[in-house]
């Protein structure tokens, strides 16, 4: 049993009924605002990354630290 056109025509029509046109519209207009504030936050975080130190000089550091200290 598939869903023919007919079957999809009528429940369109009854969800504009039921919603209304111009809260349909506001909803989609919602919806696009999310995915455009989403793609701009994954964009930002991309650029907003810290470069990551490499072990031997987080260990090196730790060390001049120690030293540094000891004196």
């Amino acid at each position: 049993m598939s869903i023919g056109f007919w079957q999809i025509a009528v429940v369109v029509i009854l969800v504009v009924l039921l919603f209304g046109r111009g809260k349909i519209s506001s909803l989609m207009g919602d919806v696009a605002k999310g995915i455009k504030s989403f793609k701009k936050g994954m964009a930002s975080d991309v650029s907003d990354e810290t470069p990551t130190k490499n072990i031997s000089e987080t260990t090196q550091d730790t060390n001049n630290q120690d030293t540094n200290n000891k004196d």
